[in-house]
């Protein structure tokens, strides 16, 4: 054998094991995904990393001028503040109940008694000789009347620095000898005092006045 045949073989061999070597390297496990490495993953979908909930805030921001504006205290133009006005409004409405609920068997110190700790001295007198009157008093004892009294307030009609004045609606559920019926009215009613300690110091038809 000639110098160039031997070296011919050689090289022949060389080439031979390099070709191998790839081959064997080609198909190793993970060989193939890693001679695709500079394209990214199927499974990384930058997307699914965005917290979902994000979208809507971002997509419809709340405008800055939605807001409603504050409610103004108007306590603050009045001679009298919010405790007040409803420690007033409560006892004009506990009057009011009392007002309208009466009973035949009653005379009229007993149906004033009913509200003596809600009225003025002064409103006492005034309320039993309305009671009294002659043809009412009669009508009541004859038909064995009995009234269970509701009120609520309508308004507050005027006030100071020391009474108000609330129109109230007064309903009446009259029990008698002729079965059952009911009455409503508006009175106009004034309580007197300051802070948490008010009386009734009047009470007229809303529709005379008590302005």
């Amino acid at each position: 054998m000639d110098k160039a045949s031997a070296q011919r073989k050689a090289v022949f061999a060389v080439i031979v094991v390099a070709l191998a070597g790839l081959g064997v390297y080609l198909f190793m496990p993970g060989a193939l995904g890693a001679g695709r490495s500079s394209k990214p993953p199927a499974t990384t979908h930058h997307a699914a990393a965005r917290p979902a909930h994000t979208a809507p805030a971002a997509s419809n921001p709340a405008p800055a001028s939605s807001a409603s504006p504050s409610a103004p205290n108007i306590y603050g133009w009045l001679p009298f503040n919010q405790a007040e006005l409803a420690s007033a409004a409560r006892v004009v409405t506990e009057f009011s109940d009392a007002y309208g609920t009466w009973s035949y068997s009653q005379n009229a110190d007993a149906y004033v008694a009913t509200m003596s700790n809600l009225i003025e001295p002064g409103l006492s007198q005034v309320l039993a000789q309305s009671y009294s009157v002659p043809g009412v008093a009669k009508a009541r004892a004859s038909e064995k009347q009995v009234s269970t009294g509701s009120a609520v307030i309508v308004s507050l009609r005027a006030y100071g620095p020391s009474s108000m004045t609330f129109v109230v609606t007064i309903t009446e559920k009259i029990t008698d000898t002729a079965g059952r019926s009911q009455s409503s009215a508006q009175y106009a009613v004034t309580v007197s005092g300051v802070g948490s300690s008010w009386q009734v110091s009047d009470i007229e038809l809303a529709s005379q006045g008590n302005s």
